[in-house]
């Protein structure tokens, strides 16, 4: 019997084609995807389509995760794996969201896109959209899908949604996940990483929460912050942070600093630290500045990307409501987004 995959056009770079009249890039019909790319029959795969009106991916919203999870939820019974195609700027915060808002999923959600339109002769489009749709397809000898839950593909490597960041604007290597290894990488064979492979529990049930707390706030922090803009950046109705700090997850000592934070989470805002290199883990126990932000209630991020962690801080405020079960739902690994 076939698999069945739903494919789930957002818009982006990769449903992007050249116009025979004008020559000008235009968006295709997705409802013809054989007849652009006619080699994914040989997949023996059963597609189906749903295009949304497409979207400039700087655009993506709480309000385009939730009609992807509702989508999802409304077609789970009926397809063994989803493929959602959206654009490469915010596609980590999306699949991101989509591992906090899609519950005991035992289906493959894979997220891709591409760096150059579909429509064009060095399009990175194509492989990626049919390797996509075959890793959400492909099932294990005991016929179970071979990776579950939400990911994202790109350039030959699978890896965890939620653990992903765009570091190329440039690059057909668009994507990295510097903290975990990729699900799976893809050459010759497509060869499965099973040990980082995450499976629901046997039994629980699929279901999605849609909740997001949309009042989340960036801050990196920078030699030469003042006090004034970095309180004025906690006074402005915000409800958590997500605190970019140096290295291992240092920040200024002065008083000025943490007592800004200390008043701060004192009125309820949920503060968690992560770091602004592109590998490693916060650690607050190491150094004088880390020990003193633990000590206030700054919640360590771990090794989670800023991508992550913003959009658990917007699950996670909505669905807790008293700051004491919010910090403590943020200190745990919901879905894998940081290390044990």
């Amino acid at each position: 019997m076939k698999s069945s995959v739903l494919l789930i056009y957002t818009g982006g770079t990769i449903g992007m084609h050249t116009d025979p009249e004008s020559g000008a890039l235009v968006p295709f019909d997705f409802n013809h995807i054989y007849e652009e790319i006619p080699s994914l029959r040989r997949l023996d795969v059963e597609i189906e389509v749903l295009p949304f009106d497409p979207i400039d991916s700087s655009n993506a919203s709480p309000e385009l995760w939730v009609r992807l999870a509702e989508n999802i939820r409304d077609n789970y019974e009926r397809f063994d794996g989803f493929v959602v195609l959206h654009g490469t700027d915010t596609m980590s915060y999306s699949a991101s969201a989509l591992s906090f808002m899609l519950h005991n999923v035992a289906k493959p959600v894979v997220f891709t896109g591409s760096q150059l339109p579909i429509g064009v002769l060095r399009t990175d489009g194509r492989e990626n959209l049919i390797t996509a749709v075959e890793l959400a397809a492909a099932k294990d000898s005991k016929g179970r899908p071979e990776v579950p839950g939400v990911s994202l593909y790109f350039q030959n490597r699978l890896f965890r949604g939620n653990r992903t960041t765009k570091q190329s604007a440039e690059e057909m290597s668009a994507f990295a996940s510097n903290n975990y290894p990729p699900l799976a990488e893809v050459g010759v064979s497509i060869q499965y990483n099973r040990a980082y492979i995450a499976r629901p529990k046997s039994g629980a049930p699929f279901g999605i929460r849609t909740e997001l707390e949309r009042e989340v706030a960036i801050i990196k922090i920078f030699p030469g912050l003042t006090e004034s803009l970095f309180r004025a950046m906690l006074s402005s109705g915000v409800k958590g942070v997500v605190l970019e700090t140096y290295g291992a997850g240092n920040a200024p000592t002065g008083e000025w600093f943490i007592g800004a934070l200390r008043e701060a989470i004192k009125r309820g805002i949920s503060v968690v630290n992560v770091t602004q290199c592109s590998n490693g883990e916060v650690n607050m126990d190491i150094y004088e500045t880390g020990v003193a932000l633990q000590k206030i209630g700054v919640i360590s991020g771990r090794d989670m990307t800023t991508e992550a962690a913003v959009t658990k801080m917007m699950y996670v405020l909505a669905a807790e409501s008293t700051p004491a079960r919010r910090a403590k739902m943020l200190k745990r690994s919901i879905c894998g987004e940081f290390g044990k």
